[in-house]
């Protein structure tokens, strides 16, 4: 079935709430296992509609007779971590407006290990970009920036350097209204790497506004209507060429203080694109009247995602080879376990 979620009934309005709501691992795979499975169980394995629950919490499928558990098959695959310990970091994550850090999440909740707190962020990441999700339409700006830090000699022009070229697309609605956005690491700014960018994230038949860049050229061949702006030509009539395309602009500057800030610039090149997920994820977000809504997103997200492996996640490079100071101890956190509450969610 499809389901409104309501605020206070699908999911927690509140801090205190929250708290009420998920005091315990049991709850926390209640709620899971209604995300999941809303109209009941249906089994992972062959699709069949139906079974019954184990002595162990498992499902057996009425059909193929495998078993499964509520977790299985979902970025919680084999955790070792309480859900109730899952759930904060998931509560943090989806409720700060700037996001936050693995050693803010480290630190919260006395996670030993900083490698623990940064894999469960990065997790959350991963799922963030839903499968088959709309394109951008209407009129939209496209355009180039370099995120990366300070590298002497590298003044503007798109040569690489040790920077990464990020493409960046913006609906824009009048006068000065921004709609959605879409930010991808590119290989280069050719037409080999900006033609599949604007097709992945633009809707056939959008107005495309961009600069005079080469790489461009062409995409009015693939369904789209290019509105083209010279940076030359503007400084000609004595206009200023940032003012072309300001929607890009200021998304990239916001993208930029945001990995500055909560991230302290410490982004590698190899994990890049998962913050950028997360930032594109929070921007086109940015309205919602209630943060419990953004968690049950990442929840419902989360249930729905294929199992993601630390050995996965570690591309070279490693997180951090000097993790910061953590606590004393070392390994998974305790649980968070409190005493039991009702759960609101299965009410009619």
């Amino acid at each position: 079935m499809g389901i409104v979620p309501v605020a206070g009934r699908h999911y927690p309005t509140s801090l205190g709430a929250f708290r009420s709501w998920f005091s315990s691992d049991a709850d926390c795979l209640d709620y899971l296992e209604w995300l999941r499975w809303p109209d009941g169980f249906v089994c992972p394995d062959c699709g069949e509609w139906g079974g019954w629950r184990l002595g162990d919490g498992r499902f057996r499928c009425v059909g193929c007779r495998s078993c499964t558990s509520v977790t299985a098959g979902t970025i919680f695959d084999r955790t070792r971590t309480p859900l109730t310990v899952w759930f904060t970091a998931c509560w943090l994550f989806a409720t700060q407006k700037d996001g936050v850090s693995a050693q803010s999440v480290q630190r919260a909740l006395d996670i030993g290990s900083y490698q623990t707190a940064w894999a469960m962020l990065h997790r959350l990441r991963s799922v963030l970009v839903r499968p088959g999700r709309e394109r951008l339409t209407g009129t939209v700006e496209v355009d180039e920036t370099f995120i990366g830090g300070e590298e002497p000699g590298l003044r503007g022009g798109r040569a690489k350097g040790k920077k990464s070229l990020v493409g960046v697309a913006v609906e824009v609605t009048a006068p000065k209204g921004l709609g959605r956005c879409r930010m991808a690491v590119l290989s280069d700014a050719s037409a080999a790497s900006l033609h599949p960018f604007v097709t992945a994230h633009v809707e056939p038949g959008t107005t495309v506004i961009t600069d005079a860049w080469q790489g461009y050229r062409g995409i009015d061949e693939l369904g789209y209507t290019r509105d083209r702006r010279s940076q030359r030509a503007a400084r000609l009539r004595g206009d200023d060429p940032f003012e072309l395309l300001p929607a890009v602009h200021r998304v990239a500057s916001l993208a930029k203080r945001w990995l500055l800030g909560t991230h302290q610039g410490s982004v590698d090149d190899a994990h890049l694109q998962s913050y950028l997920d997360e930032f594109v994820f929070r921007f086109n977000r940015r309205t919602s009247r209630s943060r419990g809504m953004v968690l049950y997103r990442v929840l419902k997200l989360a249930v729905a995602h294929e199992p993601v492996r630390y050995r996965d996640l570690i591309a070279n490079p490693e997180p951090k080879k000097n993790p910061p100071a953590g606590g004393a101890g070392w390994g998974h956190p305790p649980t968070l376990d409190r005493p039991p509450a009702n759960r609101p969610w299965r009410a009619a």
